[in-house]
């Protein structure tokens, strides 16, 4: 039995989904414990391609139980639309269960979200305008709508019409929009309620009797170690926790409950959205990076910042989730590349810095210093065990293994499933592991 928790290590959009998906073979449950449909987790199972936003990527397996976490915001709208789109493909959704303590995203936070933007102008934080943030400050502020309130008709309708009256004023005043009626919110919440009602659990419960039958629970986080509310490059970060802490509060488990945490990177650095991103490339090489990645978002569309790989905040997320373990993903991108660039600090009025900055002012100043690695020149994409690697393939793993002072569990190579080399199974132990010992890495037996 092992509890894993799989996190980003980067600002998102690293390809979990498609390790969730992989672990989720071997596991039982699988939680999305934080974020919302601001999410987007891309799987590909032969010629079939499945965009995820709120649904756990182990929904593609019948027998995996799939929970939406407390720690979730939901919009019912979206969920139910993707609820519809995996039925129509074939998928079950019967072993989807979702928090009765879950926060439920309204419209007002959806316009709330949007004309926010707009006014901050030059100042705004790149948000998917999906009323996410809004969301979570109606929970922070004690005024939020959960799930358990969106299945009880009576509460839904008092809690709901004094909240629009409040928002209303809001909407109105302060961004110069038209009012929401409160009875056609109502009744449209009320046919999400009765379409949804039947997957609302006390989803704790349920998790942590999967623990005491010693189930293999994989908890699933959306976005990235740097977009953290508390961890992030604040204030161009989520409204949640994706950090692997995120885990236990947005599931409610207790933190012995956590056996692994796997960290996701990409073998370059992408971004969304605004914020400092020190090796991002605007020439070229960016460009090439951004074609032969596909980085464009999931939810939104939005292209990608490309840049080299930063081991700087590669530490920084292995300190902050406790990493044992890393997925690296999309290594073939770079499969034409000559010569390949790693950050291995940053050089900031003057001094070198080895650790990412607290202050956003100072990161935005922060400037890459590179270690440059010979390419390999040759597709990987067919390669499926470390020997079939190209030798510059493999120096370079094993640098970012040191670098970051972690073993290397998975490589992915592609976006199909077997499109994979398993170093390591995190779930049921060790095979053999691309490792970091005494500053020295190697590959065992």
């Amino acid at each position: 039995m092992a509890n894993v928790v799989v996190i980003g290590a980067q600002w998102g959009d690293e390809g979990k989904g498609k390790i969730t998906d992989l672990l989720s073979r071997s596991a039982h449950v699988v939680v999305r414990y934080q974020g919302g449909v601001n999410a987007g987790h891309t799987v590909v199972v032969k010629d079939q391609t499945f965009k995820l936003h709120l649904i756990p990527s182990g929904i593609l397996y019948p027998k995996t139980e799939c929970v939406i976490g407390n720690g979730t915001v939901i919009d019912p709208k979206a969920l139910i639309a993707e609820l519809d789109t995996l039925e129509t493909l074939g998928i079950s959704t019967n072993n989807l269960f979702i928090s009765d303590s879950a926060h439920v995203t309204m419209p007002y936070h959806r316009l709330i979200d949007q004309a926010s933007e707009e006014r901050l102008g030059n100042q705004k934080i790149g948000t998917t305008r999906r009323g996410i943030g809004p969301t979570y400050a109606d929970k922070s502020e004690r005024t939020g709508i959960r799930m358990v309130d969106l299945i009880e008709t009576e509460t839904l309708q008092a809690r709901l019409e004094w909240a629009i009256e409040y928002k209303n004023v809001v909407l109105e005043k302060l961004y110069g929009l038209a009012p929401l009626d409160s009875a056609a919110v109502v009744a449209e919440y009320q046919g999400y309620a009765e379409r949804l009602r039947p997957h609302v659990v006390d989803s704790s419960l349920l998790i942590n009797q999967a623990v005491r039958d010693r189930k293999n629970i994989l908890f699933e986080g959306a976005q990235g170690t740097l977009l953290d509310l508390d961890h992030g490059t604040y204030p161009y970060v989520t409204s949640s926790n994706p950090v692997a802490g995120g885990a236990c509060i947005g599931s409610g488990v207790g933190p012995t409950m956590i056996d692994r945490v796997i960290g996701v990177a990409k073998a370059y650095t992408t971004r969304v959205g605004e914020g400092p991103f020190p090796t991002e490339l605007t020439d070229c090489m960016g460009a090439a990076l951004c074609d032969r990645g596909a980085e464009f978002g999931t939810t939104t569309g939005r292209q990608r910042r490309c840049g080299w790989f930063d081991a700087v905040i590669g530490r920084y997320a292995v300190r902050i989730n406790g990493i044992d373990c890393l997925a690296v993903t999309k290594l073939d991108v770079l499969d034409e590349m000559e010569e390949i660039n790693v950050c291995v600090a940053y050089k900031v009025d003057g001094e070198i810095c080895q650790e990412f900055p607290s202050s956003a002012r100072r990161f935005a100043r922060c400037e890459p210093v590179y270690k440059s690695l010979p390419g390999w020149q040759q597709s990987t994409a067919d390669c499926r065990n470390l020997e079939d690697l190209p030798r510059q393939a493999l120096d370079y793993l094993k640098f970012l293994a040191e670098l970051m002072e972690v073993p290397i569990a998975i490589v992915s190579l592609g976006a199909s499933r077997d499109q994979t080399i398993i170093v390591e199974d995190p779930i049921h132990g060790p095979k053999r592991a691309l490792l970091y010992e005494n500053g020295v890495t190697s590959q065992v037996a």
